[in-house]
């Protein structure tokens, strides 16, 4: 068999799958948003976050049109990998009027918290500084700690995620969890002065709930107790509440939906949890019991 024939039947067989698998075919109106357009949206958004700090050319002066034409640039992204997600998803019988009233209805909603999510994120850079005693300063908390990166896209899609807007947030959050390790998905609920230490293998679940000055560190788990429920779990309460002045140590695992972890505790690293813990509580686990060789006698 030739080159061009073994192409030609690979063609073929792609082609038959393509015509017979929905998620292959080209029967919903539209095409996807563009995963390319998002990341730039992301970094779009760290920039005017953070004016001055992501810029290819240094950027000293937060200056009126500096951030003006960020966020138009930003918007206009926004507004149409948002339209291309609610286009896609409705199909083809869908008044296309009606869906970009929607989507600039959203788009102007997010921009008006703008100012306010940038807010949050300078009170999580606090959070940091204060809570790392190896951090020399608040702005190389900006610049180099992984978790403020994840925290950020975590913010911005959190906005997406209540305006219900398809597939655009998950891409945003998984893109961070690439990068980072950090897996917070945009569904959480997550207050003010936030902060993970280290962050790597962090995982916060949709339906977490996260108070005030919490800090978590790596290898938290805050998920759901099982899934085997499949979509019949879908917008139900499946991970833990985690109460304000809340310090969780590393590799510790909370499940469960009914789980509350009560404010101003702390849990030790390596804890299992999966039962509600009252305010002001010192959890540990029972140190593993160690067995200890010297050196083997020549004998």
């Amino acid at each position: 068999m030739s080159q061009i024939d073994t192409i030609k039947n690979a063609v073929e067989g792609i082609m038959d799958n393509c015509n017979n698998n929905d998620l292959l075919s080209k029967k919903r109106k539209g095409n996807l948003p563009s995963r390319n357009e998002i990341i730039h949206l992301i970094k779009l958004f760290r920039k005017i976050f953070f004016p001055g700090y992501f810029d290819d050319a240094r950027t000293s002066i937060c200056t009126e049109y500096y951030i003006g034409e960020n966020l138009a640039k930003a918007y206009s992204i926004m507004y149409t990998q948002t339209l291309l997600a609610f286009m896609y998803e409705a199909g083809e019988n869908t008044d296309e009027a009606v869906v970009e009233k929607q989507v600039e209805e959203i788009c102007k909603r997010i921009f008006k918290k703008i100012p306010y999510i940038q807010q949050m994120l300078m009170k999580d850079v606090e959070a940091g500084f204060v809570g790392d005693p190896a951090a020399k300063s608040k702005e190389e908390v900006i610049f180099s700690y992984p978790c403020l990166l994840a925290i950020s896209v975590y913010r911005i899609a959190h906005e997406l995620y209540v305006e219900n807007v398809p597939f655009i947030p998950r891409i945003m959050t998984e893109y961070a969890h690439s990068k980072t390790g950090i897996d917070i998905n945009s569904g959480a609920t997550i207050g003010e002065y936030f902060f993970i230490d280290h962050g790597t293998g962090v995982v916060i679940g949709e339906t977490t709930t996260i108070g005030n000055n919490v800090k978590l560190y790596q290898g938290v788990t805050l998920g759901a107790l099982s899934t085997k429920g499949g979509q019949s779990l879908a917008n139900v309460k499946r991970h833990p509440t985690i109460e304000d002045n809340v310090t969780i140590y590393a590799n510790s695992t909370i499940l469960g939906g009914q789980t509350t972890i009560g404010h101003d505790s702390v849990l030790a690293g390596n804890t299992f949890i999966t039962e509600s813990i009252p305010p002001f509580t010192k959890v540990s686990a029972k140190t593993p019991e160690l067995r200890l060789k010297g050196k083997m006698s020549e004998q």
